[in-house]
Formats: C-alpha cells, sequence, structure tokens
C-alpha cells in the first residue's frame, strides 16, 4: 500500500487508472477540481476542508456478477468510520451514505473485467464531507462531520481511519461475502419504510424497500397493488422531499 498525496488534480479516479497503481495503493487530492459522482453528476468540494481520494482494489475473487458485494463493502466501511465519530450513518441505495436525511459522502466505483468474467482491477473514489459547512445552493442536502459534531478533524487522521476500515471490510468481503450483504441490508436508509420514487418518466409513487439483491436490484413493495418491482440503478429515485 502507498499513499500519493496531490495538491490539486482533476479526477483521482482517472489518476488511479494509470496502470502504475497497484492494489491497495491510494491516491489522495487536497482540491479536486473535477470530480465525478453517480449518474454523471460533478462532486463539489472546497479545497482542503473535505477528504477526496480514490483507491485501487484487485477483487479477482468476486465474478463479475458479483461486483455489487463490493459496493457494498465500501459503503459499510464509511458507516464503520462515521460510527467512530459518535454518528449513525445510513446507506441510501445503491452507495451514498446519510446521516439523518442528510448526504455526508458520495462514492464512484468503476471496475474492469478479467479473465472468465471476473473482476480485475476496481478504482473506488470517495468524497467524504469533513470540515465544509457551506455548500453552494445548487448542492441539494449536504452535510459534514464537522457540522454534526462541532468538532473539526484533520483529513489525514480521517483518511487514516477509513483507510483501515476499507481494509477490514474488504477482508469480510473475501471470507464472508454473505455477511457483507447481511450488514448492508441492516443499515440501508429507509428500509421497510413507506418512501416517494421517482421513475425515469418523472412518474412518482409511493412504495417500501424490502431488500437488496446480491446483483444491486432494489425490492420496492408498491403502495398501490402491494406487488415487490426489482429496480436497477437509474431505474428508481428517491424523492427526497416526499418522505
Amino acid at each position: 500500500m502507498a499513499v500519493f498525496v496531490f495538491k490539486q488534480m482533476g479526477s483521482t479516479n482517472a489518476e488511479c487508472k494509470n496502470p502504475c497503481y497497484a492494489h491497495g495503493d491510494a491516491v489522495v487530492a487536497v482540491e479536486q477540481t473535477a470530480g465525478r459522482g453517480q449518474r454523471g453528476n460533478t462532486w463539489s468540494s472546497k479545497a482542503g476542508e473535505n477528504l477526496t481520494f480514490s483507491l485501487v482494489w484487485e477483487a479477482d475473487f468476486l465474478a463479475a456478477r458479483e461486483q455489487f458485494l463490493l459496493s457494498e463493502a465500501v459503503a459499510l466501511a464509511l458507516v464503520d468510520t462515521l460510527a467512530g465519530y459518535g454518528l449513525e450513518a445510513h446507506i441510501k441505495w445503491p452507495n451514498d451514505i446519510y446521516v439523518g436525511h442528510k448526504k455526508i459522502c458520495g462514492i464512484l466505483i468503476e471496475h474492469d473485467l478479467g479473465m472468465a468474467g471476473r473482476l480485475a482491477r476496481t478504482i473506488v473514489g470517495i468524497g467524504l464531507n469533513v470540515n465544509q459547512t457551506e455548500w453552494d445552493e445548487s448542492i441539494p442536502n449536504p452535510t459534514s462531520i464537522a457540522l454534526l459534531t462541532g468538532e473539526r478533524r484533520g483529513t489525514n487522521d480521517v483518511f487514516g481511519d477509513l483507510y483501515e476500515a476499507l481494509e477490514r471490510r474488504f477482508e469480510q468481503l473475501k471470507s464472508a461475502p454473505q455477511s457483507v450483504q447481511t450488514d448492508y441490508l441492516a443499515r440501508l436508509y429507509r428500509l421497510n419504510k413507506p418512501s416517494t420514487y421517482a421513475l425515469p418518466d418523472g412518474k412518482q409513487f409511493r412504495g417500501t424497500i424490502r431488500d437488496v439483491r446480491p446483483t444491486g436490484e432494489l425490492m420496492v413493495e408498491h403502495e398501490d397493488g402491494g406487488f415487490v418491482k426489482p429496480y436497477l440503478f437509474k431505474e428508481i429515485e428517491f424523492v427526497l422531499n416526499g418522505r
């Protein structure tokens, strides 16, 4: 494991695509100018206030169809780290980290496939709000460790805590992958609680999350009809103001 720190960088995920980085290596940017999030969104972070980094993992023990387990392990490591600071976090499917109804962390995971349909190389991008307390009004429902605890923390210290948690969850993924999914479900945001959801055409409905398949589909019970339907990423979205 080696940690490479850059004062400024466009995207740590893009940097980690360089094959010079090996399993366990991390690229940290004090300022990230072109950070990316899920759904093609950008990730906004004030320079020096937060933790923005990417990590290289080689989980070649996982088949491509099991890649969501890796996403679950990463999300759980973040929940573990925040718990160490007295914060009860939950995972908003598929892998945003929330405290209460506010987002404290985003994750962007990119995979390369190897031989026989297995994972070869994975880049885990993490943006964790540590000390930032103000955001542009266009950023929806953000929060940070400092806002929630009233204390500023060194980003290097937070990185150390999080890296250790990531290593623990990676080892769990290798030895007991089923337990990773069990832990993920236990920390899932809005599990078994009626909520409002939106479909790609803008139509909204009330439903309740009942499960997440090992392959990543969100299982939602529709209020009108009582049937349970699986949804893939980008096929459904929370309507947070419609809780």
